[in-house]
Protein backbone atom coordinates (compact mmCIF):
# COMPACT_ATOMS: atom_id res chain seq x y z
CA UNK A 1 0.00 0.00 0.00
CA UNK A 2 1.04 3.44 -1.02
CA UNK A 3 2.59 6.51 1.62
CA UNK A 4 0.39 9.28 2.75
CA UNK A 5 1.43 12.40 3.74
CA UNK A 6 -1.09 14.69 5.91
CA UNK A 7 1.15 17.86 5.02
CA UNK A 8 0.29 21.46 5.67
CA UNK A 9 -1.69 21.23 9.20
CA UNK A 10 -1.04 22.59 12.49
CA UNK A 11 -1.03 19.36 14.36
CA UNK A 12 -1.39 18.65 17.34
CA UNK A 13 -0.03 15.69 18.15
CA UNK A 14 -0.72 15.47 22.27
CA UNK A 15 2.51 13.58 22.83
CA UNK A 16 4.85 15.81 24.81
CA UNK A 17 7.75 13.89 22.96
CA UNK A 18 6.88 16.23 19.80
CA UNK A 19 4.02 18.69 20.74
CA UNK A 20 3.15 20.13 16.52
CA UNK A 21 4.19 19.69 13.41
CA UNK A 22 3.12 19.95 10.21
CA UNK A 23 2.90 16.96 8.39
CA UNK A 24 2.15 13.06 9.45
CA UNK A 25 3.08 10.29 7.08
CA UNK A 26 0.83 6.72 6.99
CA UNK A 27 1.16 3.52 5.90
CA UNK A 28 -1.25 0.30 6.08
CA UNK A 29 -3.04 2.67 8.91
CA UNK A 30 -0.36 3.26 10.91
CA UNK A 31 1.58 6.82 11.49
CA UNK A 32 5.31 5.88 10.35
CA UNK A 33 6.40 9.37 10.80
CA UNK A 34 6.05 12.73 11.45
CA UNK A 35 7.71 16.60 11.16
CA UNK A 36 7.74 19.71 9.45
CA UNK A 37 6.61 19.78 5.75
CA UNK A 38 10.27 19.86 4.37
CA UNK A 39 11.28 16.86 6.92
CA UNK A 40 8.84 14.68 5.25
CA UNK A 41 8.45 15.72 1.91
CA UNK A 42 12.32 15.33 1.65
CA UNK A 43 12.32 11.80 3.53
CA UNK A 44 9.14 10.27 1.94
CA UNK A 45 8.10 12.47 -0.92
CA UNK A 46 9.74 10.56 -4.28
CA UNK A 47 8.50 7.12 -2.60
CA UNK A 48 5.44 7.60 -4.97
CA UNK A 49 3.33 9.23 -1.64
CA UNK A 50 0.20 10.75 -1.85
CA UNK A 51 -0.50 13.96 -0.77
CA UNK A 52 -3.51 15.37 1.31
CA UNK A 53 -3.03 19.46 2.00
CA UNK A 54 -4.74 20.04 5.47
CA UNK A 55 -4.50 23.53 4.04
CA UNK A 56 -2.94 24.86 7.60
CA UNK A 57 -5.90 23.61 9.35
CA UNK A 58 -6.28 22.43 13.51
CA UNK A 59 -5.41 18.51 13.82
CA UNK A 60 -5.55 16.60 16.79
CA UNK A 61 -5.66 12.33 17.76
CA UNK A 62 -8.68 11.42 16.59
CA UNK A 63 -11.50 12.22 19.20
CA UNK A 64 -13.13 9.30 21.28
CA UNK A 65 -16.39 9.21 23.20
CA UNK A 66 -15.27 7.23 26.18
CA UNK A 67 -19.13 6.66 27.28
CA UNK A 68 -22.49 6.87 25.13
CA UNK A 69 -25.52 4.22 23.94
CA UNK A 70 -24.90 4.17 20.33
CA UNK A 71 -28.03 2.08 20.44
CA UNK A 72 -29.54 5.14 21.88
CA UNK A 73 -28.55 6.75 19.10
CA UNK A 74 -29.84 4.60 16.45
CA UNK A 75 -33.05 5.05 18.05
CA UNK A 76 -32.65 8.56 17.64
CA UNK A 77 -32.95 7.98 13.96
CA UNK A 78 -35.57 4.98 14.23
CA UNK A 79 -37.93 6.51 16.64
CA UNK A 80 -39.44 10.20 18.00
CA UNK A 81 -36.40 12.11 19.23
CA UNK A 82 -37.87 14.89 22.11
CA UNK A 83 -33.93 16.44 23.09
CA UNK A 84 -34.35 19.50 22.82
CA UNK A 85 -37.93 20.32 23.79
CA UNK A 86 -38.68 23.29 25.63
CA UNK A 87 -42.02 22.95 26.43
CA UNK A 88 -44.99 20.85 27.10
CA UNK A 89 -47.29 22.18 24.36
CA UNK A 90 -44.20 21.44 21.94
CA UNK A 91 -43.81 17.84 23.30
CA UNK A 92 -47.55 17.42 22.94
CA UNK A 93 -47.64 18.49 19.02
CA UNK A 94 -44.52 16.15 18.40
CA UNK A 95 -46.28 13.33 20.10
CA UNK A 96 -49.73 14.32 18.17
CA UNK A 97 -47.95 14.69 14.84
CA UNK A 98 -45.98 11.20 15.35
CA UNK A 99 -49.07 9.57 16.35
CA UNK A 100 -50.80 10.08 12.97
CA UNK A 101 -47.84 7.75 11.31
CA UNK A 102 -48.43 5.22 13.88
CA UNK A 103 -51.22 2.75 13.28
CA UNK A 104 -53.49 1.67 15.94
CA UNK A 105 -52.16 -0.54 18.61
CA UNK A 106 -48.83 -0.34 17.07
CA UNK A 107 -46.45 1.11 19.77
CA UNK A 108 -45.55 4.96 19.41
CA UNK A 109 -41.75 5.06 21.33
CA UNK A 110 -40.10 8.26 21.83
CA UNK A 111 -37.07 9.69 23.81
CA UNK A 112 -34.99 12.31 25.22
CA UNK A 113 -38.24 14.64 26.88
CA UNK A 114 -36.34 17.00 29.83
CA UNK A 115 -38.91 18.90 32.16
CA UNK A 116 -36.47 20.94 33.50
CA UNK A 117 -36.04 22.26 29.86
CA UNK A 118 -39.69 23.01 29.61
CA UNK A 119 -40.07 27.18 29.91
CA UNK A 120 -44.01 26.55 29.69
CA UNK A 121 -45.59 23.96 31.78
CA UNK A 122 -44.46 20.46 33.64
CA UNK A 123 -43.93 17.04 32.14
CA UNK A 124 -47.38 15.86 30.21
CA UNK A 125 -50.14 13.86 32.61
CA UNK A 126 -51.47 10.79 31.66
CA UNK A 127 -54.81 12.38 30.60
CA UNK A 128 -52.85 14.96 28.08
CA UNK A 129 -51.22 11.97 26.43
CA UNK A 130 -54.22 10.16 25.90
CA UNK A 131 -55.83 12.35 24.32
CA UNK A 132 -52.79 13.44 21.72
CA UNK A 133 -52.54 9.20 21.22
CA UNK A 134 -55.98 7.69 21.77
CA UNK A 135 -55.05 4.97 19.66
CA UNK A 136 -51.96 3.71 20.50
CA UNK A 137 -49.37 2.98 23.52
CA UNK A 138 -47.02 5.49 24.01
CA UNK A 139 -43.48 4.62 25.94
CA UNK A 140 -40.89 8.20 26.06
CA UNK A 141 -37.96 7.40 27.82
CA UNK A 142 -37.05 10.87 29.78
CA UNK A 143 -33.08 12.12 28.57
CA UNK A 144 -31.67 10.18 31.65
CA UNK A 145 -32.97 7.02 31.09
CA UNK A 146 -34.58 6.73 34.56
CA UNK A 147 -37.90 8.29 34.20
CA UNK A 148 -40.33 6.84 31.62
CA UNK A 149 -43.89 8.45 30.14
CA UNK A 150 -46.46 6.04 29.04
CA UNK A 151 -50.26 6.59 28.42
CA UNK A 152 -53.48 4.34 29.17
CA UNK A 153 -53.14 2.69 26.28
CA UNK A 154 -49.77 1.54 27.25
CA UNK A 155 -50.49 0.79 30.77
CA UNK A 156 -53.82 -1.26 29.19
CA UNK A 157 -51.83 -3.33 26.67
CA UNK A 158 -49.36 -4.07 29.81
CA UNK A 159 -51.93 -5.45 32.05
CA UNK A 160 -51.46 -3.33 34.59
CA UNK A 161 -53.71 -2.97 37.82
CA UNK A 162 -53.50 -1.47 40.95
CA UNK A 163 -51.69 -4.39 42.92
CA UNK A 164 -49.28 -5.66 40.64
CA UNK A 165 -45.83 -6.28 41.88
CA UNK A 166 -43.67 -3.16 40.85
CA UNK A 167 -39.70 -4.40 40.22
CA UNK A 168 -37.33 -3.77 42.83
CA UNK A 169 -36.54 -0.39 42.64
CA UNK A 170 -39.30 1.09 40.31
CA UNK A 171 -41.84 3.04 41.58
CA UNK A 172 -45.41 4.06 39.78
CA UNK A 173 -46.11 7.27 40.45
CA UNK A 174 -49.40 7.12 41.66
CA UNK A 175 -51.83 10.80 41.87
CA UNK A 176 -52.09 12.04 45.24
CA UNK A 177 -56.05 12.56 45.00
CA UNK A 178 -57.02 9.16 43.12
CA UNK A 179 -54.46 7.07 43.25
CA UNK A 180 -54.32 6.09 39.86
CA UNK A 181 -50.82 6.54 37.57
CA UNK A 182 -49.97 9.84 36.40
CA UNK A 183 -48.22 8.26 33.36
CA UNK A 184 -44.53 8.25 34.71
CA UNK A 185 -42.29 5.30 35.83
CA UNK A 186 -39.19 5.25 37.64
CA UNK A 187 -36.09 3.32 37.44
CA UNK A 188 -37.32 -0.85 36.95
CA UNK A 189 -40.93 0.16 37.24
CA UNK A 190 -40.26 0.41 33.11
CA UNK A 191 -40.04 -3.37 32.49
CA UNK A 192 -43.81 -3.25 33.43
CA UNK A 193 -44.08 -1.95 29.77
CA UNK A 194 -41.04 -2.90 28.48
CA UNK A 195 -41.90 -6.66 28.33
CA UNK A 196 -44.21 -5.84 25.87
CA UNK A 197 -43.07 -3.93 23.05
CA UNK A 198 -42.08 -5.56 20.04
CA UNK A 199 -38.93 -5.49 19.53
CA UNK A 200 -37.63 -4.14 16.56
CA UNK A 201 -36.10 -6.38 13.35
CA UNK A 202 -32.58 -7.26 13.26
CA UNK A 203 -32.26 -5.21 10.09
CA UNK A 204 -34.19 -2.17 11.68
CA UNK A 205 -31.82 -2.36 14.24
CA UNK A 206 -28.59 -2.53 12.20
CA UNK A 207 -29.70 -0.22 9.98
CA UNK A 208 -30.39 2.77 12.36
CA UNK A 209 -26.71 1.40 14.21
CA UNK A 210 -25.16 1.77 11.04
CA UNK A 211 -26.77 5.45 10.83
CA UNK A 212 -25.94 6.10 14.19
CA UNK A 213 -21.96 4.83 13.24
CA UNK A 214 -21.66 7.75 10.43
CA UNK A 215 -23.46 10.59 12.70
CA UNK A 216 -20.70 10.01 14.96
CA UNK A 217 -17.70 9.69 11.92
CA UNK A 218 -19.28 13.18 11.14
CA UNK A 219 -18.84 15.06 14.67
CA UNK A 220 -14.90 13.94 14.40
CA UNK A 221 -15.28 10.38 16.32
CA UNK A 222 -12.74 8.08 15.32
CA UNK A 223 -13.89 5.91 18.24
CA UNK A 224 -16.60 5.37 21.02
CA UNK A 225 -16.89 3.24 24.08
CA UNK A 226 -20.73 2.46 24.18
CA UNK A 227 -23.11 0.22 25.81
CA UNK A 228 -26.10 -1.42 24.20
CA UNK A 229 -26.53 -5.29 24.75
CA UNK A 230 -29.97 -4.20 26.81
CA UNK A 231 -31.06 -2.54 24.04
CA UNK A 232 -30.03 -4.58 20.85
CA UNK A 233 -31.48 -8.07 21.53
CA UNK A 234 -28.97 -9.37 23.94
CA UNK A 235 -25.35 -9.68 23.90
CA UNK A 236 -25.36 -12.16 20.83
CA UNK A 237 -27.01 -10.30 18.48
CA UNK A 238 -25.46 -7.17 19.33
CA UNK A 239 -22.28 -8.15 19.06
CA UNK A 240 -22.96 -10.01 15.45
CA UNK A 241 -24.47 -6.28 14.41
CA UNK A 242 -21.12 -4.53 15.07
CA UNK A 243 -19.25 -7.63 13.73
CA UNK A 244 -20.94 -7.41 10.88
CA UNK A 245 -21.04 -3.67 10.27
CA UNK A 246 -16.98 -3.09 11.31
CA UNK A 247 -15.30 -6.49 10.31
CA UNK A 248 -17.28 -7.20 7.42
CA UNK A 249 -18.73 -4.62 5.85
CA UNK A 250 -15.50 -2.13 6.54
CA UNK A 251 -17.48 0.66 8.35
CA UNK A 252 -14.27 2.78 9.89
CA UNK A 253 -16.00 4.17 13.20
CA UNK A 254 -13.78 1.60 15.84
CA UNK A 255 -16.22 0.61 19.12
CA UNK A 256 -15.17 -0.90 22.07
CA UNK A 257 -18.54 -2.57 23.79
CA UNK A 258 -19.41 -2.26 27.19
CA UNK A 259 -21.27 -5.06 28.47
CA UNK A 260 -24.07 -5.39 31.03
CA UNK A 261 -23.60 -7.58 34.14
CA UNK A 262 -26.65 -10.45 33.33
CA UNK A 263 -24.76 -11.36 29.81
CA UNK A 264 -21.77 -11.82 31.80
CA UNK A 265 -22.05 -15.78 31.70
CA UNK A 266 -22.77 -15.85 28.01
CA UNK A 267 -19.59 -13.81 27.83
CA UNK A 268 -18.02 -16.36 29.31
CA UNK A 269 -19.62 -19.04 27.20
CA UNK A 270 -18.19 -17.87 23.82
CA UNK A 271 -14.45 -17.28 25.47
CA UNK A 272 -14.20 -13.74 25.35
CA UNK A 273 -12.64 -11.03 27.42
CA UNK A 274 -11.27 -7.59 28.25
CA UNK A 275 -9.79 -6.49 25.12
CA UNK A 276 -11.08 -9.78 22.93
CA UNK A 277 -11.14 -8.45 19.26
CA UNK A 278 -8.84 -6.45 17.18
CA UNK A 279 -8.44 -2.76 17.05
CA UNK A 280 -11.19 -1.69 15.26
CA UNK A 281 -13.85 -4.17 17.40
CA UNK A 282 -13.50 -4.98 20.93
CA UNK A 283 -15.06 -6.89 24.49
CA UNK A 284 -14.76 -3.77 26.85
CA UNK A 285 -15.45 -3.98 30.60
CA UNK A 286 -18.74 -5.29 32.21
CA UNK A 287 -21.54 -2.71 33.17
CA UNK A 288 -23.35 -2.21 36.12
CA UNK A 289 -24.85 0.34 37.91
CA UNK A 290 -24.80 1.58 41.61
CA UNK A 291 -27.48 4.35 42.01
CA UNK A 292 -29.91 6.41 39.52
CA UNK A 293 -29.40 10.13 39.02
CA UNK A 294 -30.44 13.48 40.58
CA UNK A 295 -33.54 14.09 38.18
CA UNK A 296 -35.51 12.22 39.90
CA UNK A 297 -33.61 12.27 43.67
CA UNK A 298 -32.83 8.17 42.90
CA UNK A 299 -28.64 9.49 43.01
CA UNK A 300 -27.00 8.20 46.25
CA UNK A 301 -26.06 10.34 48.80
CA UNK A 302 -24.28 10.44 51.62
CA UNK A 303 -26.22 13.37 53.20
CA UNK A 304 -30.18 14.02 52.19
CA UNK A 305 -30.86 15.85 48.94
CA UNK A 306 -31.25 19.76 49.70
CA UNK A 307 -34.89 20.19 48.15
CA UNK A 308 -36.09 16.88 50.13
CA UNK A 309 -34.45 16.11 53.18
CA UNK A 310 -35.83 12.64 53.27
CA UNK A 311 -34.39 11.84 50.14
CA UNK A 312 -30.91 10.21 50.26
CA UNK A 313 -31.51 8.35 46.70
CA UNK A 314 -31.67 4.67 45.65
CA UNK A 315 -28.71 1.97 45.83
CA UNK A 316 -29.32 -0.47 42.88
CA UNK A 317 -28.21 -3.16 45.14
CA UNK A 318 -27.13 -3.97 48.87
CA UNK A 319 -23.82 -3.62 49.12
CA UNK A 320 -22.95 -7.15 49.63
CA UNK A 321 -25.11 -8.33 46.31
CA UNK A 322 -22.70 -5.19 44.55
CA UNK A 323 -20.11 -7.62 46.24
CA UNK A 324 -20.79 -10.23 45.02
CA UNK A 325 -21.40 -8.91 41.16
CA UNK A 326 -17.81 -7.49 40.84
CA UNK A 327 -15.97 -10.11 42.73
CA UNK A 328 -17.66 -12.53 40.20
CA UNK A 329 -16.64 -10.23 37.47
CA UNK A 330 -13.14 -10.36 38.93
CA UNK A 331 -13.31 -14.17 38.98
CA UNK A 332 -13.53 -13.68 34.96
CA UNK A 333 -10.49 -11.23 34.89
CA UNK A 334 -12.81 -8.59 33.67
CA UNK A 335 -12.83 -4.61 34.88
CA UNK A 336 -16.45 -3.18 35.75
CA UNK A 337 -17.72 -0.36 34.21
CA UNK A 338 -19.72 1.07 37.33
CA UNK A 339 -22.62 4.01 36.89
CA UNK A 340 -22.20 6.64 39.85
CA UNK A 341 -24.19 9.94 40.43
CA UNK A 342 -23.91 10.43 43.81
CA UNK A 343 -21.15 10.14 46.16
CA UNK A 344 -22.35 7.52 48.50
CA UNK A 345 -22.68 5.10 45.43
CA UNK A 346 -18.72 6.13 44.72
CA UNK A 347 -17.89 5.34 48.08
CA UNK A 348 -19.60 2.16 47.78
CA UNK A 349 -18.14 0.83 44.87
CA UNK A 350 -14.31 2.14 46.31
CA UNK A 351 -15.06 0.59 49.64
CA UNK A 352 -15.60 -3.19 47.40
CA UNK A 353 -12.94 -2.34 44.80
CA UNK A 354 -10.29 -1.90 47.77
CA UNK A 355 -11.27 -5.29 49.06
CA UNK A 356 -10.24 -7.13 45.47
CA UNK A 357 -7.61 -8.04 43.13
CA UNK A 358 -7.11 -5.50 40.00
CA UNK A 359 -7.08 -7.00 36.87
CA UNK A 360 -4.85 -6.01 33.77
CA UNK A 361 -7.54 -3.50 32.41
CA UNK A 362 -8.87 -0.10 34.47
CA UNK A 363 -11.89 -0.23 36.07
CA UNK A 364 -14.19 2.77 34.93
CA UNK A 365 -16.10 4.71 37.18
CA UNK A 366 -18.94 6.24 35.16
CA UNK A 367 -19.98 9.69 35.27
CA UNK A 368 -18.31 10.66 39.14
CA UNK A 369 -21.10 13.80 39.00
CA UNK A 370 -20.56 14.05 42.94
CA UNK A 371 -17.14 13.73 45.11
CA UNK A 372 -16.25 14.99 48.71
CA UNK A 373 -12.79 15.53 48.46
CA UNK A 374 -11.80 12.28 50.58
CA UNK A 375 -12.49 10.13 48.20
CA UNK A 376 -10.58 12.38 45.38
CA UNK A 377 -6.99 10.26 46.36
CA UNK A 378 -9.23 7.14 46.75
CA UNK A 379 -10.06 7.27 42.90
CA UNK A 380 -6.63 8.74 41.99
CA UNK A 381 -5.20 4.76 41.22
CA UNK A 382 -3.63 4.10 37.90
CA UNK A 383 -5.99 0.78 38.07
CA UNK A 384 -9.14 3.03 37.74
CA UNK A 385 -10.40 5.81 35.31
CA UNK A 386 -12.83 8.77 35.73
CA UNK A 387 -15.54 8.32 32.72
CA UNK A 388 -16.99 12.04 33.14
CA UNK A 389 -19.40 13.68 30.88
CA UNK A 390 -18.82 17.45 30.93
CA UNK A 391 -22.25 17.96 28.48
CA UNK A 392 -24.42 16.81 31.60
CA UNK A 393 -23.10 20.36 33.57
CA UNK A 394 -25.57 21.97 30.64
CA UNK A 395 -28.71 19.80 31.34
CA UNK A 396 -28.15 19.85 35.15
CA UNK A 397 -28.13 23.10 35.78
CA UNK A 398 -29.48 25.70 37.19
CA UNK A 399 -31.99 23.26 38.94
CA UNK A 400 -28.97 21.13 40.43
CA UNK A 401 -28.24 23.50 42.82
CA UNK A 402 -31.75 23.16 44.82
CA UNK A 403 -31.42 19.53 44.57
CA UNK A 404 -27.47 19.66 46.23
CA UNK A 405 -27.29 23.20 48.10
CA UNK A 406 -25.06 25.93 47.44
CA UNK A 407 -21.77 23.66 49.81
CA UNK A 408 -22.19 20.32 47.34
CA UNK A 409 -22.20 22.08 44.44
CA UNK A 410 -18.41 22.70 44.84
CA UNK A 411 -18.15 19.19 44.36
CA UNK A 412 -19.92 18.74 41.77
CA UNK A 413 -18.63 18.18 38.66
CA UNK A 414 -15.30 18.77 39.99
CA UNK A 415 -13.18 17.97 36.85
CA UNK A 416 -10.14 20.38 37.42
CA UNK A 417 -9.97 18.85 40.67
CA UNK A 418 -9.81 15.37 39.59
CA UNK A 419 -7.48 15.83 36.84
CA UNK A 420 -5.06 18.34 39.44
CA UNK A 421 -5.33 15.46 42.07
CA UNK A 422 -3.67 13.01 39.23
CA UNK A 423 -7.29 10.89 38.37
CA UNK A 424 -7.27 9.67 35.13
CA UNK A 425 -9.87 10.88 32.89
CA UNK A 426 -11.89 10.14 29.60
CA UNK A 427 -14.44 12.28 27.94
CA UNK A 428 -17.78 11.29 26.84
CA UNK A 429 -21.44 12.12 26.21
CA UNK A 430 -23.90 9.19 27.11
CA UNK A 431 -25.43 10.33 24.13
CA UNK A 432 -28.50 10.01 23.68
CA UNK A 433 -28.92 11.62 26.92
CA UNK A 434 -26.65 14.38 25.78
CA UNK A 435 -25.43 15.27 22.14
CA UNK A 436 -22.94 13.24 20.37
CA UNK A 437 -20.99 15.92 19.48
CA UNK A 438 -17.62 16.18 20.83
CA UNK A 439 -16.96 19.76 20.71
CA UNK A 440 -19.97 20.53 22.70
CA UNK A 441 -18.90 18.35 25.57
CA UNK A 442 -14.87 20.46 24.80
CA UNK A 443 -17.06 23.68 25.22
CA UNK A 444 -19.05 22.75 28.44
CA UNK A 445 -15.55 21.36 29.99
CA UNK A 446 -14.05 24.99 29.05
CA UNK A 447 -17.17 27.17 29.55
CA UNK A 448 -18.98 24.94 32.61
CA UNK A 449 -22.00 26.66 31.23
CA UNK A 450 -24.23 26.13 28.28
CA UNK A 451 -24.54 27.47 25.05
CA UNK A 452 -27.14 29.91 25.77
CA UNK A 453 -25.15 31.07 28.52
CA UNK A 454 -22.96 33.79 28.87
CA UNK A 455 -22.00 34.15 32.50
CA UNK A 456 -18.50 33.27 33.51
CA UNK A 457 -19.87 29.58 34.05
CA UNK A 458 -20.90 27.62 37.23
CA UNK A 459 -18.53 26.86 39.70
CA UNK A 460 -16.15 28.27 37.36
CA UNK A 461 -13.16 27.35 39.79
CA UNK A 462 -13.37 23.79 38.44
CA UNK A 463 -13.07 24.84 34.58
CA UNK A 464 -10.53 23.22 32.87
CA UNK A 465 -8.42 24.55 29.99
CA UNK A 466 -8.85 23.86 26.63
CA UNK A 467 -5.52 21.63 25.84
CA UNK A 468 -7.15 19.61 29.33
CA UNK A 469 -10.22 18.98 27.73
CA UNK A 470 -9.43 18.00 23.93
CA UNK A 471 -6.93 15.55 26.56
CA UNK A 472 -10.00 14.44 27.88
CA UNK A 473 -11.44 13.02 24.29
CA UNK A 474 -7.75 12.21 22.77
CA UNK A 475 -5.54 10.89 25.04
CA UNK A 476 -7.96 10.03 28.38
CA UNK A 477 -10.18 7.92 25.87
CA UNK A 478 -6.98 5.69 25.19
CA UNK A 479 -6.30 5.16 28.96
CA UNK A 480 -10.11 4.23 29.62
CA UNK A 481 -9.50 0.84 27.05
CA UNK A 482 -5.49 0.06 27.99
CA UNK A 483 -5.14 1.19 24.85
CA UNK A 484 -2.84 4.13 25.30
CA UNK A 485 0.32 2.63 23.34
CA UNK A 486 -1.75 2.50 20.06
CA UNK A 487 -4.26 5.85 20.21
CA UNK A 488 -4.79 8.84 21.98
CA UNK A 489 -1.48 10.84 20.24
CA UNK A 490 -0.42 11.26 16.81
CA UNK A 491 3.08 9.58 17.19
CA UNK A 492 5.13 7.07 15.69
CA UNK A 493 3.83 3.38 15.19
CA UNK A 494 0.24 4.25 16.50
CA UNK A 495 -3.24 4.29 14.76
CA UNK A 496 -3.45 6.92 12.03
CA UNK A 497 -6.76 8.34 13.23
CA UNK A 498 -7.35 12.33 13.44
CA UNK A 499 -9.62 15.05 13.42
CA UNK A 500 -9.60 17.81 11.25
CA UNK A 501 -11.14 21.03 12.68
CA UNK A 502 -12.39 23.97 10.69
CA UNK A 503 -11.01 26.34 13.45
CA UNK A 504 -7.99 26.14 15.45
CA UNK A 505 -9.38 25.61 19.10
CA UNK A 506 -5.95 26.67 21.24
CA UNK A 507 -6.17 29.94 19.39
CA UNK A 508 -9.65 31.18 19.90
CA UNK A 509 -10.38 34.27 21.57
CA UNK A 510 -13.82 33.07 22.59
CA UNK A 511 -14.66 29.93 24.07
CA UNK A 512 -18.16 30.14 22.56
CA UNK A 513 -16.55 29.92 18.72
CA UNK A 514 -16.09 26.68 19.52
CA UNK A 515 -19.80 26.51 18.76
CA UNK A 516 -19.09 27.89 15.13
CA UNK A 517 -16.25 24.92 14.34
CA UNK A 518 -17.18 22.68 12.01
CA UNK A 519 -14.70 18.68 11.40
CA UNK A 520 -13.50 19.47 8.28
CA UNK A 521 -12.18 15.69 8.19
CA UNK A 522 -12.56 12.24 10.39
CA UNK A 523 -9.37 10.11 9.56
CA UNK A 524 -9.38 6.52 10.72
CA UNK A 525 -6.59 4.37 9.69
CA UNK A 526 -5.22 7.26 7.11
CA UNK A 527 -8.63 6.89 5.50
CA UNK A 528 -10.51 10.03 4.90
CA UNK A 529 -14.22 9.07 6.09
Amino acid sequence: MSKTIFTNGTIYTMDTQRPLVEAVVVENGRIIDLGSHQEMNLQWGDTGSKYVDLQGKMVTPGLIDSHLHMSGVAFNFLDLNLAGVTSKSEMLEKIREKAKTVSSGKWLIGMGWDENLFTEGTMPTIEELDHVAPHCPIYLKRICHHAFLVNSKALEMSHYHPSIEIPKGGTVVLDSYTKRPTGLLLESASKLVTDYIPEKTYEELKSGLELAMNYSISKGLTSVHTNDPAYMGGFDQTYRMYDELINQEQKGLRCNLLIDYPYLSRLKERGMYAGYGNTKLQIGAIKIFADGAFGRRTALLSEPYHDDPSQFGEAMYDKEVLYSMVEEIRNHQMPIAVHTIGDQALENVLDILDQLPKVASRDRIIHVSLIRQELVKRLADTSRIADIQPRFIVGDYPWIKDRLGDQREQNLYAWKTLLSSGVLCAGGSDAPVEPVDPLLGIHAAVTRRSPLETHNGWNPSEKISMHQAIQLFTVGGAYATNEEQIKGTISRGKLADMTVYSKNLFTLEDPDEVLQTDIEMTIIDGEIK
